[in-house]
């Protein structure tokens, strides 16, 4: 991924020119409706070698045939779930579609500590709460091309009866509603990863290049 690093210009003829530091580490947030295709990009940003922490968060939920625990999620017991809200453990967590999921603080706070970016994928509940911890958090909100293609990839997920179904739908427009909060908006087409993985680094490089306030 390029990288746009604010250093010093050696020997400038311009002596008001400012020394700007290196960036301070990025928090990424990746949100967006069921359906809309976060857990494939999260996973080939994993996978593309990017220099950045993709944080594993946990869930109450079953596994899926192709997921791995530790990899994917931390697939936990409810009871194990309890526990760490009790031990505050967790930067949030919310009840999604009866199961629980959480983002621990071990898979935030210390790779920011040392400088590393990090991602991190939440619902949008779970994207409003961290966005008013880390208000210098970039917000991006995957959206599906119409709401014709995210009904299709909803009746994909074979395992939804028709209740849960309208309810993913109902719960995807409310969400849809929610664009305010999020800093970028990504379409993410059918068969395009590729393409949505490019306006994602193209983000992370943009927001390394901004110019903010010391």
């Amino acid at each position: 991924m390029p990288q746009c690093y604010n250093t010093p210009v050696k020997n400038s003829p311009d002596k008001l020119s400012p020394f700007v530091n290196e960036p301070k580490p990025l928090l990424i947030i990746l949100s967006g409706p069921s359906g809309v295709g976060k857990d494939a990009v999260f996973s080939q940003m994993k996978q593309s070698g990017h220099l950045l922490h993709c944080a594993t968060t946990i869930t109450t939920r079953s596994a899926r045939p192709t997921e791995q625990n530790g990899i994917d999620y931390h697939f936990i017991t409810a009871e194990e779930f309890k526990q760490k809200v009790t031990r505050k453990q967790l930067l949030e967590w919310a009840e999604v579609y009866g199961n629980y999921y959480g983002v621990p603080k071990r898979e935030i706070e210390p790779a920011l500590e040392r400088g590393q970016d990090v991602m991190v994928k939440v619902d949008v509940q779970g994207a409003a709460t961290l966005k008013r911890l880390y208000p210098e958090a970039v917000a991006i909100f995957l959206m599906p091309p119409s709401e014709t293609e995210l009904v299709r990839r909803l009746k994909q997920r074979h395992s939804l009866s028709e209740a849960d179904f309208d309810r993913r739908l109902k719960t995807a427009r409310e969400e849809i509603k929610s664009l305010p909060l999020f800093d970028y908006v990504v379409i993410n087409h059918k068969d395009r990863l590729d393409h949505t993985i490019s306006q994602i680094e193209a983000i992370i490089t943009a927001e390394k290049c901004r110019k903010r306030p010391k």
